[in-house]
């Protein structure tokens, strides 16, 4: 990877001189291939982190399309892109964000037949999906590949975001039991507040760019619960 240029130092110039960052932690993250999967309600505000800290490479998975419903929580799509592809519509917010972010869009549904592949050349993975199945194939894959995985989840007023490491305690650690997916309804049947993705998905980046530069604790083995309502922290370890 090439050295950070005159623009790149301006532009990261917050990093850089902050202590535990500073110019080689800038390195390590345009020197990154992070890959987001899904590009919705969480996908969004870590999409959007990821790409104006400078991450190299970033690349998202979603098969879904824009639609009106997503605009009060996806804040990285446009009324002007409904009906295109999330992952096109992603691309299309980083490009104009950050020209020095490399953006691969994957538009097709991850999956227990593709998540290796999908996951290939990649070094770290954030999973935003919004059902349990999902998530469980996703960390499956990570532990599979040997890569961290940045995990978060949403429902109504409240949140969740751990962190998992290969070698380390796993999402079945964390999950010994599959639950009965009538017991997990979904965000168009409960709801979900907007800015509660967004508290959860920036808590996301957040722990990936502790992973990418090596600063401060990652929450391995905790997993950090978010209660909107009364604005409090609690944290669980597994």
């Amino acid at each position: 990877m090439s050295a950070l240029s005159p623009e790149e130092i301006k532009r990261y110039a917050r990093h850089i001189v902050l202590r535990g960052v500073g110019g080689d932690g800038q390195q390590k993250l345009k020197s990154a291939r992070v890959l987001v999967i899904g590009a919705g309600g969480l996908g969004s505000p870590a999409i959007a982190y990821l790409a104006a800290a400078g991450v190299g490479t970033l690349g998202v998975v979603d098969h879904d399309t824009v639609s009106l419903s997503n605009l009060q929580r996806q804040m990285i799509h446009q009324s002007a892109g409904i009906g295109t592809p999330k992952a096109e519509s992603a691309g299309e917010f980083v490009a104009g964000l950050n020209a020095h972010v490399e953006f691969v869009p994957h538009i097709e549904r991850i999956s227990s037949e593709n998540a290796a592949r999908l996951m290939e050349g990649y070094t770290l993975v954030l999973d935003g999906t919004d059902n349990f199945g999902t998530r469980a194939i996703v960390a499956e894959a990570a532990e599979e590949a040997g890569l961290p995985l940045v995990s978060g989840a949403v429902s109504m007023f409240d949140g969740q975001v751990t962190v998992f490491m290969p070698g380390g305690k796993s999402f079945r650690d964390l999950y010994p039991d599959t639950p009965d997916e009538a017991d997990l309804p979904a965000c168009e049947v409960v709801g979900v507040l907007g800015a509660v993705t967004g508290v959860i998905g920036t808590l996301m980046a957040m722990e990936a760019i502790k992973l990418v530069t090596g600063v401060g604790e990652p929450l391995v083995g905790r997993l950090l619960l978010y209660d909107g309502r009364a604005a409090r922290f609690t944290e669980l370890m597994y």
